[in-house]
């Protein structure tokens, strides 16, 4: 059993309106030292693979088709055994 940890984030080059919000709510809270602000997507999938390898491609095959959207937002993971119980 491998976990997959995905991180999802919008390309730099893309404008981030739920940041903005964000950042602005934290101004308003008064956390002046912040100066940007991104918001993604994180998600925790658990698959039941023969190996790491085959986990891996699994995961970047789920990202590639349904997870992230390509054209606007980036992805990384990392795939972990679980250890037995």
């Amino acid at each position: 059993m491998y976990v997959a940890r995905i991180s999802i984030s919008l390309k730099p080059t893309v404008n981030d309106p739920q940041g903005r919000t964000v950042l602005g709510g934290l101004k308003n809270l008064g956390f002046a030292s912040v100066s940007d602000v991104r918001v993604g997507k994180y998600l925790e999938v658990r698959l039941d693979s023969q190996n790491r390898a085959q986990a891996e491609a699994v995961v970047r095959e789920m990202c590639q088709k349904l997870l992230a959207n390509p054209v606007i937002e980036d992805f990384k993971f990392q795939v972990e055994e679980l250890a037995a119980r």
